[in-house]
């Protein structure tokens, strides 16, 4: 596999920040008309003389429209700029200092010295377990995170490979696409768990039966609609996903002129990724591999369509023909 150089990948992955920031709008307005068509079909009793179903649906939308995309940009804005701070308290990441590992302090200066890159943030999960992944939109906030496993476990060759992966998602702008994708189908995934627990309590509520009838179908069609919205936002995000890494690993072995020690490294790690303190499979997808590969669904044999990340063996055989 060729790398493509950073210059067109950043090229790439800009436009895809821009395709992105344009078709998940769009689909929540697709989805927000459906909502009101779906709500208008099944509560709206009409009689002869009223408006069509098409033209109270479209109604509807349009004094509902405004509302949504402006909590859709609060939503983005809130994530968007709080995104360092969700990844860290999802993974447990703390800030590792430069005393407590020289080692992999200068195996990161080395490394962003050969390529003019300004030196990130270095995290630590203090987790025997070996994974790594890079987060950040912007220079201030770059960082790469370590397992406390993958550093103690990896020897120096094969622990700079896999920083050197981490270092190309940061050059290749890889992170911010992610993140864009990430709040967007966590938009999606919200919207899903506030419909769920609202249908389970209201079971449990002794409010009017009345109430109840009328507040069903609405929260029934929030599942729907939410549901399908989750599911092809995630559609989007795991093609993003999968391609990101066979860009990484050939820009790791670029930087490093060794990609065997990065298949090496791959080697190790898939037979101990799980990360335990990781449990939102949005964040799962930033690392190196996916923290809990062994408990993925079963659709993600699907043609590959709902996996993260590209089969492990896969990425070794790619490296090793470099």
């Amino acid at each position: 596999m060729q790398y493509v150089g950073i210059e067109t990948q950043q090229r790439t992955n800009n436009f895809r920040s821009v395709v992105l920031l344009i078709l998940f709008p769009c689909l929540v307005i697709l989805l927000t008309y459906l909502f009101s068509f779906l709500l208008t079909m099944l509560t709206v009793q009409r009689y002869p003389g009223d408006p069509l179903p098409m033209q109270s649906a479209t109604a509807m939308f349009t004094s509902v429209a405004p509302t949504v995309l402006m909590g859709v940009v609060i939503w983005f804005l809130i994530a968007y700029f709080a995104n360092t701070w969700i990844i860290n308290n999802s993974t447990g990441a703390v800030p590792l200092n430069r005393k407590d590992n020289k080692r992999v302090y200068n195996l990161v200066e080395n490394l962003c010295m050969s390529r003019g890159m300004r030196m990130p943030k270095i995290n630590i999960i203090y987790d025997d377990s070996l994974n790594a992944y890079a987060s950040g939109i912007k220079e201030s906030n770059y960082t790469v995170t370590l397992s406390k496993g993958i550093i103690d476990k990896l020897d120096d060759s094969e622990l700079e490979a896999v920083i050197a992966h981490e270092l190309t998602h940061i050059r290749n702008r890889d992170v911010r696409v992610l993140i864009v994708s990430i709040v967007f189908v966590g938009l999606f995934s919200m919207l899903a768990q506030i419909a769920i627990r609202s249908l389970y309590y209201s079971s449990f509520t002794r409010s009017d039966r009345n109430n109840k009838g009328s507040a069903l179908p609405i929260i029934l069609i929030v599942m729907v609609v939410a549901a399908i919205g989750f599911f092809f936002a995630s559609l989007m995000r795991f093609a993003i996903s999968r391609n990101r890494e066979f860009m990484a690993d050939a820009g790791a072995a670029e930087m490093t002129k060794n990609p065997h020690a990065l298949a090496s490294a791959l080697r190790k790690i898939s037979n101990d990724p799980e990360i335990e303190a990781v449990t939102r499979n949005d964040v799962a997808q930033l690392f190196i591999e996916h923290p809990h590969v062994k408990n993925e669904s079963y659709f993600s044999g699907l043609s590959g369509l709902f996996a993260t990340h590209p089969p492990i063996k896969k990425r070794i055989e790619v490296l090793e023909q470099f």
